[in-house]
């Protein structure tokens, strides 16, 4: 009798869950929230790792209390993609972590491009474009900015390798997460000597080494095993990125499936079992966790906009739905640019929020409740067409995240993707993911080929109550607004730069 806990740690909060193997139920779920460091200036978004190191705890913690803590074998954490978390000779957090959704490296990322070669020449050297949300650039951030802690600087960890660390002492990197870094040569697996070298060689050193995403970490330290009263024989897994546990957590691991996370962030991959590498480097050339690879496009703003857009009219969850449902589709023309943290799907760093075709009309919370929540579907769908002209084409859409759970919502996927969407029974993809892929890390330590795919057949359920399918009429209104979409984003790439100037 097995129960193995998955781990989630966003920028929002830390979730967990306990899967029982036998069952094949999540039996016992909590979360605790943790907080960006408030005041910084535009486009600088950190937060401290030590929030959640507390986070995890009061979220392992609480799903303990509801278990048979003897039963614990293993867990699988899931983090955050890209931070960088700065440590010293002595494992300690040199300052706060620069996150996925931080764009303050725009100007590292131009002169590693240039280094490198320019853009065709990064992409052919590492397989990503290098981007502000990366985590080589903010290395060389702090280089430039903080010389003094980049001095200390000794050991380069991204979010979900810190609480491994944390759990276990050891320091360590899987090749998922690891490919979202831009320091990884996605097609070989391996370091990229000439990133390193374009930043600084003394670097090397700090990356820890590389490792297969199906391998353990190691065990439970002694006082963090008693503090959440496990054995000291419970198993800590490579983990992974958000993206990549949600993939396991949604059944992706095998070409065919789409999945679409509408969460603070809004992404959308596939598995593939070679790199799809994209020369115009707008979809990300990732390694998945599970051995394959998983192409993928990510935008920065999906439920940070409809929040607050819902905060701005003090509408419930429910409410803002109904406004929504009860305004036409298409907002009757008026359209959104969701950009208020910039934008990484198209690469727009610099680029803000646009409200165009606003009137007596349309100046309504029902249409600009509608407009943002269009058109944050629409920057996803930027991406997924992107990922048709590489091959990607899916029939559905597995869907997850916060606005996954709205029916309105879901059926304006449907319409703007032009194919079906079906969310999931367990909402908490990447947590499950966790779970599922310390269960499959175990398991692997007896049985060499067991295959992941045999847990997530098992263990991974659509919701079909959920499924919706595009109304024509509307997917042609909607074609018509994402070509609408496109052109105004195109011609006001140059005047973001002014405009974020005079922020």
């Amino acid at each position: 009798m097995s129960i193995y806990i998955g781990i989630d740690s966003g920028t929002q909060s830390t979730k967990a869950v306990a899967l029982d193997l036998e069952s094949g139920k999540v039996v016992a779920e909590a979360r605790a929230p943790h907080r960006l460091i408030a005041g910084l200036p535009v486009g600088h978004m950190e937060q401290h790792p030590q929030e959640w190191i507390a986070a995890l705890d009061t979220a392992i913690g609480a799903v303990a209390s509801q278990i048979d803590r003897a039963r614990v074998k293993g867990i699988g954490v899931s983090g955050q993609q890209h931070g960088f978390v700065p440590l010293d000779e002595a494992g300690k957090v040199i300052r706060p972590a620069k996150l996925w959704c931080d764009t303050s490296t725009t100007e590292e990322c131009a002169i590693l491009t240039k280094k490198l070669g320019g853009e065709k020449a990064v992409i052919r050297k590492v397989g990503v474009a290098m981007l502000p949300g990366f985590t080589a650039p903010k290395v060389l951030w702090l280089k430039r900015h903080e010389p003094q802690n980049f001095k200390r600087l000794r050991h380069i960890l991204l979010p979900h390798d810190y609480l491994n660390f944390y759990l276990t002492g050891e320091y360590f990197m899987e090749h998922g997460d690891a490919s979202g870094t831009a320091f990884m040569n996605v097609r070989t697996r391996k370091w990229s000597a000439p990133v390193i070298k374009a930043i600084d060689p003394d670097i090397a050193a700090c990356l820890p080494a590389l490792s297969a995403s199906d391998s353990v970490v190691g065990t439970l330290r002694k006082a963090v095993a008693e503090k959440y009263g496990f054995n000291s024989d419970v198993v800590v897994s490579a983990g992974g990125g958000d993206n990549m546990m949600g993939a396991i957590g949604t059944g992706n691991v095998k070409p065919g499936v789409v999945t679409a996370s509408f969460g603070t962030s809004g992404t959308i991959y596939a598995h593939a079992e070679e790199p799809i590498v994209d020369p115009a480097g707008e979809i990300a050339a990732f390694c998945g966790s599970t051995g394959g690879w998983m192409p993928l496009l990510c935008t920065m703003n999906v439920t940070t906009v409809t929040e607050y857009v819902r905060g701005l009219f003090d509408f419930n969850h429910a409410a803002l739905s109904d406004a929504v449902a009860a305004t036409p589709a298409g907002a009757d023309g008026l359209i959104m640019l969701p950009y208020l943290e910039g934008e990484r799907t198209p690469n727009v760093p610099d680029g803000s929020g646009v409200y165009i075709g606003l009137n007596q009309n349309t100046l309504k919370p029902g249409h600009l409740a509608r407009a943002a929540m269009e058109g944050v579907t629409m920057g996803m769908n930027y991406g997924l067409r992107r990922l048709a002209d590489l091959g990607v084409k899916p029939k559905e859409i597995r869907v997850t995240g916060g606005g996954a759970k709205s029916p309105v919502w879901r059926q304006i996927m449907a319409d703007v993707f032009g194919v079906p969407v079906v969310a999931m029974i367990e909402d908490e993809g990447a947590a499950l993911g966790g779970a599922i892929q310390v269960a499959w890390a175990d398991a692997r330590r007896k049985r060499p080929n067991a295959k992941i795919s045999t847990l997530t057949n098992r263990l991974v359920a659509k919701d079909e109550s959920t499924r919706v399918k595009p109304n024509k009429a509307r997917a042609k209104r909607y074609a018509v607004l994402q070509h609408v979409q496109d052109e105004l984003s195109e011609a006001l790439r140059k005047v973001f730069p002014q405009q974020r100037a005079l922020a």
